[in-house]
């Protein structure tokens, strides 16, 4: 469903500008991304921040939203992925790709009328700094919405259920800094100020194999998990058998709404 950047299918480290772009054109991408523009409500002339835009994947659909005199402008620290996003947005001007850290956005206070973190809060050292950060940006009455996982939420079926669990433990305890931030974002914006409008859960089915393994990277996570000592040797034969026989997975994304008090 492409919840987290942990890796593709490919034992070798993923081109994490690939892998959002897989992320976007998968079914389960396609539809909790439009979730998250319908609970944005954007509107023509209202400035738009996508924090931590990546290589600027979802910012046409924004801009097209806030025509023909709104602004969207994404921020993003890594320099690869600012580059592409300006490459790719080169021709539409009232899109703007600013390098720098979620932490410290580079924006005027009370500039922003909407704003959207998409699988970014779980990476991040400090979340609440982030949901400060966009308090200060953000007009009165400001809102942001939040597509964040809780990789405990994380289900495969098999006939050893606890491989299963020990290969989420290994994801949850090594992969994800923030593993159980969907859950914690309602809590957390109320701590930095914000009044929360809405909790959304999404827990897409995954009945294939292939598409699983690609937005998931469960045969190479199973991988790392046996070197570090979270599975056993046996585990390359779990993942084996579970992508031979009916396959069948979930995993949990929350979608929370919130506003800056007007």
């Amino acid at each position: 469903m492409g919840v987290s950047v942990i890796e593709n299918s490919s034992l070798s480290r993923p081109d994490p500008i690939v892998y959002l772009d897989q992320v976007a054109a998968s079914a389960p991408g396609r539809a909790y991304k439009q979730q998250v523009m319908d609970l944005l409500e954007l509107r023509p002339g209202q400035t738009v921040l996508d924090i931590g835009c990546g290589p600027g994947t979802d910012l046409a659909a924004m801009a097209s939203a806030v025509m023909p005199n709104g602004m969207v402008i994404g921020v993003d620290r890594d320099p690869v992925m600012v580059a592409q996003a300006r490459v790719r947005l080169a021709e539409q001007p009232m899109i703007e790709i600013r390098s720098g850290d979620v932490h410290a956005l580079p924006l005027d206070d009370g500039s922003v009328d909407r704003a959207r973190t998409d699988r970014v809060l779980q990476h991040v050292t400090d979340p609440s700094q982030v949901l400060a950060e966009f308090r200060r940006v953000a007009r009165p009455g400001g809102r942001i919405v939040m597509a964040e996982p809780d990789w405990e939420g994380l289900l495969i079926d098999s006939a050893q259920p606890a491989t299963g669990r020990a290969l989420v433990r290994f994801i949850t305890a090594e992969i994800i800094r923030n593993a159980t931030i969907g859950r914690s974002l309602p809590r957390l914006c109320v701590d930095a100020g914000l009044s929360v409008r809405s909790v959304i859960t999404v827990a897409p089915v995954f009945r294939d194999f292939t598409m699983a393994d690609q937005l998931f990277g469960l045969r190479r996570n199973v991988a790392r998990a046996i070197d570090a000592g979270y599975l056993d040797a046996d585990g390359e034969q779990w993942i084996e058998d579970i992508a031979a026989r009916p396959f069948l997975a979930t995993a949990l994304l929350f979608l929370v709404t919130a506003e800056v008090p007007a």
